[in-house]
């Protein structure tokens, strides 16, 4: 760990069920909320095609009427970041979310949004396309404007515009693994000089049911409407969308500024799982070889990890997987118990913004001092001996007692092309207000 530490400093989220603020998401994690709801019938989606899609084709999967939808996806206030209402249809809405996110960030950590022209912040977004609006080779009222609606590196380029900072600004796209991808390359862009301070973070919002045909087809979608991480009732994933954004800096920046620091970023990492499997199949050697290299870069025992977020999409191959890798770290390590859970039980797989996600609701456990119960996991896969693995799953909220002032934390997110991430926080006891 360097002298300065990269810190957290500030923080927003914004989850399906209308969460817009972090105490009504810590709210919903504590409760073991549901936070599924049906299809959005304001997108223009063939609903009915989709919840067709194994009636009217052989060897495809059941889908439900359920996902983690955003609520506000369509709402913007084009006006207040200077965009006209026309150009702001044609924009792909994870833009638009990702704007106001980064802007509620930046005022949760003490920072007035509208004074930072010309500074070198950078801005580090995860995202991946979501298939929004008609195609740029169609003549539509939207022509003009499609370019930069489309891009996908428009999800940074819009905050930093925005914002008028002048630091890098990068879209990061590793699949479900962009948001730790986006955290890490934050941290390596303030380690090497590149910006004083960054805003990372990450974005999901779906243009289209695309994920729903795929994951049918591939018959990897759950079949009865919810996600069970780590459960043996486990039947598949299920789609969400969200954002969350936290702010980074150097802790020296944080203190003199009188910044709240939610926690140290000891070390992340990203790795690839190779050419052995196809391309989708989780490895669980170059997870564990991740988790390892996490912890000695972040320098501590694994046994201090007394919490661990996992990826945990409910699937059949890459929930055992997974557990394979954290327990021959995490969970060999000795008298280790750490609590394992997922995010996804309550909104579903957020893709891009799930480990956001996750590190969010590591942080507001850090700050409250409970981990909060994972839902579904009262009956437990079969593909681990539980009793033997060192993990235990999140089954209830349960207090999390700091060890020497410090609770320590680590999230895990793997891609669907391969992509491999960790990061480890140490998040120091504190006043739990947000």
């Amino acid at each position: 760990m360097t002298e300065d530490p990269i810190v957290i400093a500030g923080m927003a989220v914004e989850a399906p069920g209308g969460v817009t603020t972090l105490s009504r998401y810590w709210q919903a994690l504590a409760d073991a909320e549901d936070l599924i709801g049906p299809f959005p019938r304001d997108r223009g989606w063939p609903i009915a095609q989709v919840l067709r899609l194994s009636q009217d084709n052989d060897g495809w999967s059941t889908v439900r009427d359920a996902g983690g939808f955003l609520t506000g996806a369509a709402d913007f206030d084009a006006t207040f970041f200077g965009i006209s209402p026309r150009e702001a249809v044609a924009m792909d809405p994870q833009q638009r979310v990702g704007m106001r996110t980064a802007w509620r960030a930046l005022e949760n950590t003490g920072i007035n949004p509208g004074e930072l022209a010309g500074d070198e912040v950078g801005v580090y977004m995860g995202a991946s396309w979501t298939d929004y609006g008609p195609s740029p080779s169609t003549v539509n009222e939207h022509n003009g404007y499609r370019a930069t609606g489309m891009a996908l590196g428009a999800v940074a380029g819009r905050i930093s515009h925005a914002l008028d900072v002048a630091g890098p600004s990068f879209t990061i796209d590793t699949a479900c693994a962009s948001s730790l991808s986006a955290l890490h390359l934050a941290a390596a862009g303030i380690r090497n000089g590149d910006c004083e301070w960054a805003i990372a973070g990450a974005v999901c919002v779906m243009g289209s049911p695309g994920g729903f045909f795929e994951f049918s087809k591939a018959n990897a979608l759950s079949t009865d409407g919810q996600c069970k991480p780590y459960s043996a009732d486990a039947s598949g994933t299920l789609w969400g969308e969200g954002a969350g954004v936290v702010v980074v800096e150097r802790e020296s920046r944080a203190l003199e500024l009188g910044h709240r620091i939610y926690a140290r970023v000891l070390a992340t990492s990203v790795n690839h799982n190779g050419g052995r499997a196809p391309i989708a199949v989780p490895s669980a050697e170059a997870q564990e070889r991740l988790v390892r290299k996490t912890v000695a870069r972040a320098g501590i025992d694994a046994a201090l990890v007394d919490m661990i977020e996992g990826h945990g999409t409910g699937t059949a191959v890459g929930d055992p997987l997974e557990l394979q890798a954290l327990q021959r770290v995490y969970g060999a390590a000795p008298d280790a118990a750490p609590l394992l859970g997922s995010v996804k039980s309550n909104l579903g797989h957020a893709q891009a913004a799930a480990g956001m996600l996750g590190l969010i609701k590591v942080l507001l456990s850090g700050m409250h001092g409970q981990i909060p119960p994972t839902r579904f996991a009262d009956n437990p896969t079969t593909a681990v001996d539980w009793d033997s693995s060192g993990l235990r799953l999140a089954a209830k909220l349960e207090r999390w007692d700091a060890r020497a002032g410090v609770r320590y934390g680590a999230v895990s997110s793997f891609g669907v092309a391969g992509t491999n991430a960790h990061a480890i926080v140490a998040m120091p006891e504190q006043e739990n207000h947000v």
